[in-house]
């Protein structure tokens, strides 16, 4: 059974600005696990790569104005790969 993460604030010791986004992931990782029933969780390497991802190219494409050659670019993929993500992520026009 998948489960969306609680969304976390960070704590006013690390304002998410100052925090490297490894260590913000690790974090919201941590509470995650901390507030659902481990043994229901599967799959979740997939969960996290969903929950990663889909923002990150939402983020991507606004700031190159939706133009995909850039956003492949700036994601050090093809085209063809962005699209297949986008289309996945129901991210395309």
């Amino acid at each position: 059974m998948n489960t969306k993460a609680p969304t976390s604030t960070p704590t006013p010791a690390a304002p998410l600005a100052n925090m490297p986004l490894r260590t913000s992931v690790r974090n919201a990782l941590r509470d995650y696990l901390d507030n659902v029933d481990s043994e229901l969780v599967t799959d979740l390497y997939a969960l996290v790569l969903s929950e990663v991802e889909a923002p990150m190219l939402q983020v991507v494409m606004e700031k190159v104005r939706f133009n995909q050659s850039k956003a492949a670019k700036l994601l050090g993929l093809n085209r063809g790969t962005l699209r297949t993500k986008l289309k996945q992520y129901d991210l395309l026009d």
